[in-house]
């Protein structure tokens, strides 16, 4: 057989429907514009006044706050001067020779022996005798040596009440080596 009478006839396609075109006409007016929503608008412009408000809100509270801690800081610093005089004036007054010299201005007196008590049997060893009117050491005499932390104070123990012009003159002297006039300053040996 041939292949010819196996082949089926050959029919041309058809040609495919098309949908008839839309015919353009001319637009008479534009389409009418939509009016944005005013309350977006006020949303929007509201949300960007409160960031900004915000922003310099915290702009001044951080610049407040850097002057406050600038002000406290110079307010520790000074608190901490004053407390570094006020510990050396308090080293000074309670130093031996401070203490001696203002114990010497009450009348108290320093014995030439000391006597001790047993509690056992009430034995007292030493002297045993009370010491008289006069001191066997004078804190204030000729061999005493100056103590530079007591300069605000008066020999007697008394803070002395000086003017200006003699707290200046007292302070130019602390600044000159002291006047020997009794010579130096020694014990007196045997």
């Amino acid at each position: 057989m041939s292949l010819n009478a196996v082949r089926a006839p050959r029919t041309t396609p058809a040609a495919p429907a098309t949908a008839p075109r839309p015919r353009l006409e001319p637009v008479a007016s534009p389409a009418a514009r939509r009016k944005p929503k005013l309350m977006y608008a006020l949303v929007a412009l509201g949300g960007a006044v409160a960031i900004g408000a915000a922003q310099i809100g915290l702009s001044l509270a951080i610049t407040q706050d850097s002057f406050t801690l600038a002000g406290l800081s110079s307010q520790q610093r000074e608190l901490d001067l004053r407390t570094q005089a006020l510990q050396e004036d308090l080293t000074g007054l309670s130093s031996p020779q401070a203490l001696a010299s203002s114990a010497a201005g009450l009348g108290m007196i320093v014995a030439g022996s000391p006597s001790y008590l047993r509690l056992s049997d009430g034995a007292v060893f030493g002297a045993g005798t009370g010491s008289g009117w006069a001191s066997t050491v004078d804190p204030n005499g000729s061999g005493a040596v100056s103590n530079s932390l007591l300069s605000s104070q008066a020999a007697g123990g008394a803070e002395a009440t000086a003017t200006d012009d003699e707290a200046e003159a007292a302070s130019q002297a602390e600044q000159l080596p002291p006047a020997i006039t009794d010579g130096l300053p020694s014990p007196t040996t045997r």
